[in-house]
């Protein structure tokens, strides 16, 4: 498998080809997860640091057994209480933790950007876990490895994303990498939650949720990012559900076989009717988190093979 990428800090960078690449190692370890053994040795003698400045429970948590089931030694750094908040700069922290000489650096950080700065500081392969309102690369990876096994394609889909689309990473990396493989995409969702220019992304926007989810295949849905919120979005979470949060009267209007997905936290009777939510018939909300262990295994996998082929041919040309 040829992935020519030193770091994973986004979908724009990624071609097609590198999008199947990691979907179809991803798959493999799907496969591995649900045998008995589990394991592999993609990482075995490698070590892998994972650096969350926000809060986190999947992503986190998926990336730590992701590390341990292909053979890593796995720390996970407590930030809240690191020496970032003793006044430490980012770039102090880098330093610091290229003196550990670690190869592979898992990052979350609250500030677009900061997570492409730290690569360039380090000199280990680093994967973008979240940053500010920027890209969140893995969960579009998880959301379309979850797509392509319900749907048996990724492409030619009609796509429909729903609700907090201006303040959504999740958003941004999903209409990114979802155009890249020659999607339709729609976001739905009030005027106050669509960033400005976006229907320069070639997307379709919609303010009518029945009108956004005709005949669509997929249908997305996003939390309410209040902590990102500085001013009235909306006028009450119970007005935002009436209006956006997905129900079964408001599904009927998707395809018949259209599937559900959400990236977590859920807020239950604010984006999303508890009961459809567990509907196994028509969500796949728990396969994305498990599609997220194997594709962030396949994502390490890869950039674990790059960094040891560019140690060798230095030690070559040394």
């Amino acid at each position: 498998m040829s992935f020519d990428h030193a770091h994973l800090l986004g979908i724009e960078p990624l071609a097609p080809h590198d999008i199947t690449t990691i979907l179809d190692l991803a798959d493999q370890y799907a496969d591995l997860g649900r045998s008995s053994a589990k394991h592999g040795t993609a990482l075995a003698g490698l070590t892998q640091i994972n650096m969350f400045f926000e809060n986190s429970t999947r992503t986190q948590a998926s990336f730590e057994l992701a590390g341990k089931r292909l053979g890593a030694d796995v720390m996970s750094m407590a930030m809240q209480a690191s020496s970032i908040k003793k006044g430490e700069t980012l770039i102090d922290t880098a330093m610091t933790l290229n003196a550990m000489h670690p190869d592979l650096l898992v990052v979350r950080h609250p500030h677009s950007g900061a997570v492409d700065l730290l690569a360039q500081k380090v000199n280990c392969a680093v994967l973008n876990a979240g940053d500010g309102r920027h890209e969140h690369p893995t969960q579009a990876l998880l959301d379309a490895l979850t797509i392509r096994r319900a749907k048996g394609r990724l492409h030619r889909l009609s796509i429909a994303i729903c609700g907090d689309i201006a303040h959504s990473r999740v958003a941004r990396s999903n209409i990114i990498l979802l155009g890249k493989m020659e999607n339709r995409i729609r976001l739905i969702g009030p005027p106050t939650l669509m960033p400005a220019g976006i229907a320069e992304f070639g997307v379709e926007v919609f303010d009518d949720m029945k009108k956004g989810l005709e005949g669509v295949d997929v249908v997305m849905m996003l939390r309410l990012q209040r902590e990102r919120m500085d001013g009235g979005f909306i006028p009450s979470e119970r007005e935002y559900y009436h209006r956006y949060g997905l129900d079964a009267e408001k599904l009927a209007h998707a395809a018949p076989d259209a599937i559900v997905m959400h990236p977590g936290p859920m807020n239950r009777g604010v984006e999303i009717d508890g009961e459809l939510a567990d509907d196994l018939r028509r969500s796949v909300i728990q396969q994305q988190v498990e599609m997220g262990v194997a594709v962030r295994m396949a994502a390490m996998d890869l950039l674990a093979r790059g960094l040891r082929a560019r140690r060798n041919t230095k030690a070559v040309m040394a």
